[in-house]
């Protein structure tokens, strides 16, 4: 089996290794790269600058982006932005890149998305079909989940996507498929019949030096104050753009089940509208024990701030807010439908949970980890934990894997 870095060749490839080889002009596809937004986006910014750095071209195959927060040296080919309904989008930007990358060549190309064409396919959002049948999840057990189970089935994206993905992974010239977890490995020969042999392992990786502050306990002061929360008592943070899926709603059902002499906060970070959440915190009654921030450019300073992450996620090929809490030395309390919890090492840096449904256990994790006596020890370890898979070890090994297609 693989190591859980990919192969351990790869995870031990030097730096010298990796500047040594040709310099290649790699092609990065994805519709929009808006690091802001977090997730793969902020994962392509990363990558392109760490590409740049070494002195690799890097070309940008987009409809829109951030150009601040990527290398000065990228070379961008405009893109037009998909129109029409939605389950026709992926199809066309897909025949925008395959017409790009024949107009302009690149030594190798990576897609990351629902897209088509690349030599090497890196889907950081898992694959949509094992993605749809977690997305059910998020209902509770019962009538509800069976009815959008039904009605899901009948809808133009689901045929489409499913036709999109056929063409992705099972058509006569196959990508190098890349994934960032042996959960989604799974994944592929469950709904796709793909032999896990053929499948890479990859787990993403963060770049550290966004969360690089000399000033972190000042920030972490300055946070709680803003929060009026003293510096003795624990906060659990929560953050996610799509609070359904990321399973906000059973997070506040599971406060309930947290003794109320116990000191605790939660704090919310992600989308700016959460209305309906306030109101189900002040309908369980638990609303003095949960702070909503919004949306947050930057949300290292609540990194700084809290103690540590909860993220009770319904589906996470692999999670990079998981990472980005490691390399704050924040433990992490996450679900099994996470393929980033297969780099904890219970209990000691985290703890996983079978159902974000099941308030009472959610709970129970919570109280464990918000015990005072044992989470100073489960912070260490959580850095330590951030320290084990770094951003470099990644770009290694990715790299290598861009060779092998370049050669192919």
């Amino acid at each position: 089996m693989d190591s859980p870095f990919g192969s351990r060749e790869m995870a031990t490839l030097s730096p010298a290794r990796q500047t040594a080889g040709v310099m290649m002009q790699v092609g990065l596809c994805y519709e929009s790269v808006l690091p802001a937004r977090g997730g793969c986006e902020h994962y392509i910014s990363d990558l392109a600058r760490r590409l740049a750095r070494d002195g690799h071209g890097v070309h940008l195959f987009a409809c829109r982006w951030d150009a601040s927060a990527l290398p000065t040296e990228t070379h961008y080919h405009q893109l037009p932005t998909p129109t029409g309904p939605r389950f026709l989008r992926p199809w066309r930007f897909a025949a925008s890149c395959v017409a790009a990358l024949k107009a302009t060549p690149v030594d190798v190309s990576i897609g990351f998305d629902k897209t088509y064409g690349q030599d090497v396919l890196y889907p950081q959002g898992g694959l949509h079909s094992a993605s749809r049948a977690h997305s059910f999840l998020k209902h509770p057990p019962g009538l509800l989940r069976w009815g959008a189970r039904f009605l899901r089935a009948f809808e133009p994206s689901t045929i489409s996507f499913k036709r999109l993905e056929n063409k992705q992974y099972l058509s006569a010239h196959r990508p190098l498929i890349v994934v960032n977890s042996q959960m989604v490995r799974r994944h592929f020969h469950t709904y796709l019949g793909i032999p896990e042999s053929e499948i890479r392992v990859l787990y993403s990786a963060i770049d550290p030096e966004r969360f690089a502050n000399a000033a972190r306990e000042q920030q972490r002061q300055s946070e709680r104050t803003a929060w009026q929360v003293s510096p003795e008592t624990p906060v659990g943070l929560f953050v996610a753009m799509n609070y359904r899926l990321k399973g906000l709603g059973p997070l506040l059902r599971s406060l309930v089940h947290i003794p109320a002499a116990q000191p605790f906060h939660l704090i919310v970070v992600g989308a700016a509208k959460f209305s309906r959440y306030l109101a189900l915190a002040k309908q369980l009654g638990v609303q003095e024990r949960v702070t909503f921030l919004g949306f947050r450019a930057d949300p290292s300073p609540a990194f700084f701030g809290a103690d540590f992450l909860i993220h009770p996620t319904f589906y996470d090929p692999g999670s990079l807010v998981a990472l980005e809490a490691l390399a704050c030395g924040l433990p992490v309390v996450t679900s099994q439908f996470n393929g980033a919890s297969e780099l904890l090492h219970p209990p000691t840096d985290g703890l996983v949970i079978a159902d974000p449904h099941d308030a009472k256990a959610l709970g129970a994790a919570i109280s464990d980890m918000a015990n005072t006596e044992q989470l100073p020890a489960r912070k260490e370890a959580a850095r330590q934990s951030g320290r084990a898979w770094t951003f470099e070890m990644h770009y290694a090994a990715l790299l290598k894997i861009l060779e092998e297609a370049r050669t192919s």
